[in-house]
């Protein structure tokens, strides 16, 4: 018989890198989210026991999204029955026209329909980025349902609190569900009115496996992976979109660095520090060459704009000839196109590099007192502010900060890194 922690490695493993496969194709038998979510939870419960009994298949993926399928077919099952059992005071209307409701058609015929779309999870990503959701719900539906990211760990990424993000994924499925908005990827002429909400979700997925907010690892290499992938298959569908290319660009060119961002005993290391010969040239090459692409034929947009920075960084042979007067131009060209404080902040390290730690403080304190408590909590905020005062050699104050830092800090490696840095300006 397996051993539990097999099992429950292997489990965790398949939630991580698998959870958005299964979940995609369990809603296209369910036509229901809520039922696809439920059945597919359910599936990673029941191998608990069979895995264990029977060992972990070869294919841990296919089994658990039969297993889910075969619990969707259950429940409608014994919906039919009850509806024949028991007859309904009020009937329900006429079926939808997106074939997604259980009385549209048998989950058999579902499981054929619409066979042509290139990725179950693409056709999710899409479905939660539906017009009729507002645009925060959309991004926390796609991290929630095509991440498995928590509720918490949503909350930290859009920097507002627990309740009030699981409110909005709430009510995000009930609109789906209410609506009955069709799981499907549009068709082309309903393509731009999705795109910046898509690309946005596929974006913040990147980004929450870049830097993980919680956990003992900086990097989510399943979260990197599956955006990477799901920006590719947007640009074989949309081939000619400047955006999708770009973003897949800034993907290309910000993970190009990834095993370079920590060492061996797995501390973090800043860009400054890291062995620019082991970056991903390949990656680097690619990414650069749709950065050249998207800065043609008009204004560039936001991922555009961001990829060419990221560009920038990784064209310097070495962190000393990096070009921060192209890269603070970049970033004021950024503001101008999509206003927002995180980006303020970026630039205002980039202002640091350029023009010095106290040109920086005082760009700092302007953002500071224009964003409000829209960066209360993010960390990178006293962070930054540390960094600048320890450069300037104002120790004490770079200790409060560090620590304010740490306070708002939740993954590990970012922690220690943090910790590290008190340490330094403490004993000096």
């Amino acid at each position: 018989m397996t051993t539990f922690d097999e099992v429950k490695n292997a489990l965790a493993a398949a939630h991580r890198h698998e959870w958005a496969r299964v979940l995609a194709a369990t809603v296209r038998v369910a036509g229901d989210i809520d039922l696809a979510q439920e059945c597919a939870q359910d599936a990673y419960v029941s191998a608990l026991q069979t895995w264990r009994r029977d060992g972990i298949p070869r294919n841990p993926a296919a089994w658990l999204t039969t297993t889910a399928r075969r619990k969707v077919l259950d429940a409608h099952r014994r919906a039919a029955a009850l509806r024949a059992r028991i007859p309904l005071l009020i009937e329900p209307g006429g079926s939808s026209s997106n074939g997604n409701s259980p009385g549209s058609g048998s989950a058999e015929t579902q499981l054929t329909e619409m066979d042509d779309i290139p990725d179950d999870r693409l056709r999710l990503v899409f479905t939660c980025c539906h017009p009729a959701l507002a645009r925060e719900a959309q991004v926390a539906l796609t991290l929630r349902l095509v991440c498995g990211l928590s509720t918490d760990q949503i909350a930290h990424a859009f920097l507002v609190s627990e309740p009030t993000m699981a409110a909005r994924v709430t009510r995000a499925k009930k609109k789906i569900a209410g609506a009955r908005i069709p799981y499907r990827v549009p068709e082309p002429h309903e393509l731009p009115e999705r795109l910046d909400a898509v690309l946005t979700a596929v974006h913040l997925v990147f980004t929450a496996g870049h830097t993980a907010s919680t956990g003992d690892t900086l990097v989510r290499p399943d979260l990197v992976d599956r955006a990477i992938e799901l920006c590719t298959v947007l640009v074989e569908l949309m081939p000619d979109e400047r955006e999708v290319r770009g973003l897949l660009a800034l993907m290309l060119l910000t993970d190009a660095r990834r095993m370079t961002r920590v060492d061996g005993a797995g501390h973090l290391v800043l860009l400054e520090d890291q062995d620019r010969s082991c970056w991903d040239h390949g990656a680097i090459e690619r990414g650069r060459v749709m950065v050249l692409d998207g800065l043609h034929g008009g204004r560039p947009g936001r991922f555009v704009i961001q990829a060419a920075i990221a560009a920038v960084h990784a064209e310097a042979p070495s962190f000393a000839d990096t070009d921060w007067e192209q890269i603070v131009d970049l970033y004021d060209l950024l503001l101008a196109t999509w206003p927002s404080p995180v980006v303020a902040l970026n630039r205002v390290v980039a202002v640091g590099f350029r023009s010095g730690p106290e040109a920086g403080l005082l760009a700092l304190d302007r953002l500071e007192s224009e964003a409000g408590k829209a960066l209360a909590t993010y960390h990178y905020l006293p962070a930054t502010r540390a960094d600048l005062l320890r450069r300037l050699g104002r120790d004490q104050a770079a200790a409060i900060s560090y620590r304010r830092a740490m306070e708002l800090t939740q993954n590990a490696v970012e922690r220690a890194f943090l910790e590290d840095r008190l340490a330094s300006v403490s004993t000096r």
